[in-house]
Parts: C-alpha cells; sequence; structure tokens
C-alpha cells in the first residue's frame, strides 16, 4: 500500500493495538480487522498523522503480526511488539517515542475513526497548560445500579456522568513517571486512571461520536457504515472531517 502521509509536529502518538478483540469473535486480531477496505488500525494512524500537531506516531502490534503490521502502515510509523496488558503495551510504546515530543497522546486503534480535529483538541489542551486531558461525552442511557440479585437498588444520577474516549492526552514526562511509579502488575482501565494514581489531576474536553469504540461485531457493523460515509464526502469533495466548536478544558 501507499505509504501513509507523515505530518511533523510536537505530539506523538501512541497507537494500542494488541488486543485480540475475543468479543468480536473468530478472526484475526481487533485492530486488524477490516473496514471500509482498511483495516481499523489503518484507519486510525491515518488519522492520527492528518493531525497537524502529531509528529510521530508509535504502534504497540500484536507480538506475532508486528512484521506484517510495518508493512500495513508503511515507513515514518514505528512499530513495536505490545504485551499481554494494556499497560505493558502502552509502556513499551512509550519507550519507543523518539526524543523531541513534549507532548504523549494515548489512542485506542478500536476508536479507529477518531477524527484529526479531536487529536488536535486534546493536544491543544495540554498544550494549554494542563498535565492530562482526556475526551469525554455525556452519558444517555439511564443508569441503574443493580445487586448482586439482579434487583435494581437506585437510579444513578447521570448529569454528572461522562464516557470516556481515546485519544487522552499526557506532558511526555507526567505520563512517564506515572508508569515509572506504577507498581508491578497493576492493571487499570485507562491511561488517566495511572496519572490520577500518581495524584495527576485530569482534565476534560468534548469528545466526539465518530470515536466510538469497535468491541462486539455491532460495533464492527456501524464503523463499516461510518466509513463508507466518510469516504462517500470525501470522495464528493467535502471534506472528510468537520470543523469542531473550541471547547474549554474542565477539571
Amino acid at each position: 500500500m501507499t505509504a501513509l502521509h507523515q505530518a511533523r509536529g510536537d505530539v506523538a502518538v501512541l497507537v494500542v493495538a494488541a488486543g485480540l478483540g475475543l468479543r468480536l469473535g473468530p478472526g484475526a486480531p481487533k485492530a486488524l480487522r477490516p473496514v471500509g477496505g482498511q483495516p481499523l488500525l489503518v484507519h486510525a494512524v491515518r488519522r492520527a498523522q492528518a493531525a497537524p500537531s502529531v509528529g510521530a506516531v508509535v504502534v504497540a502490534a500484536p507480538t506475532l503480526e508486528v512484521a506484517g503490521v510495518r508493512q500495513l502502515v508503511g515507513p515514518g510509523v514505528t512499530v513495536v511488539a505490545g504485551g499481554p496488558s494494556r499497560q505493558s503495551s502502552v509502556g513499551a510504546a512509550l519507550s519507543a517515542v523518539p526524543e523531541g515530543y513534549p507532548i504523549v497522546l494515548v489512542h485506542d486503534a478500536a476508536r479507529a475513526l477518531a477524527p484529526p480535529d479531536l487529536i488536535e483538541a486534546v493536544a491543544a489542551a495540554v498544550r494549554a497548560g494542563h498535565d492530562a486531558v482526556i475526551p469525554v461525552v455525556p452519558v444517555v442511557d439511564t443508569i441503574k445500579q443493580v445487586a448482586e440479585s439482579g434487583a435494581v437498588v437506585a437510579t444513578v444520577d447521570r448529569s454528572a456522568l461522562r464516557a470516556v474516549q481515546t485519544p487522552q492526552g499526557f506532558r511526555r514526562a507526567v505520563l512517564a513517571a506515572a508508569y515509572d511509579a506504577l507498581p508491578a502488575g497493576a492493571e487499570l482501565t485507562d491511561d488517566a486512571a495511572v496519572v490520577r494514581a500518581a495524584g495527576v489531576p485530569v482534565g476534560t474536553v468534548d469528545g466526539d461520536e465518530r470515536a466510538a469504540k469497535v468491541t462486539v461485531p455491532h460495533d464492527l457493523a456501524l464503523a463499516e457504515l461510518s466509513a463508507r460515509t466518510t469516504g462517500e464526502r470525501a470522495s464528493q469533495g467535502a471534506p472528510a472531517t468537520e470543523e469542531r466548536n473550541e471547547s474549554g478544558v474542565e477539571q
């Protein structure tokens, strides 16, 4: 395939792609599942490199797929073997970031259609002075607290709840120090939790519905539709990504 565009900036994006995606059913590792004619990973890398601030992309690939992933993403992208956990994969990718990138964004290949303007919004918030920033969207479903017996205990007030997306942005030194301080064997759900465990406050920016996560087959079908729609708009001369309103950062 044609080598991906290589941008230049002060941001390195770590694309975590080592998961097997067992909930998708039999087949290739999740990041290598095709959507719109290309693997999820290629979509994620292309969108990262389309963001003007991004100067380096590092992929944490499935251990047995490193050579194939290198060929898939082309020159200009660093590919390392991921580990058995998210933390080990991020740690491996973080260690491979070249010098000269003070801002690091950690992104899931499973959120492959996250647009470049979301990447820019997260990077801008870190650049503006925040040590850690995550994109979030309001929780729209009614949330119930349920006992082990299955009985409903309470209705949770969703007004203060947010669903978290990636990419999550950090000052590189802050993320590296948080990983160094992480106890061996600790398993946290995301990188915001890693820096919070180190006492670092985490801010937020508005997320984007296009950054939805692919977890189950239904998600893959929705991603296929979204990728097809974006491709059609681009072929008709419309911009592939939409302008975002400037959003503030909340603590």
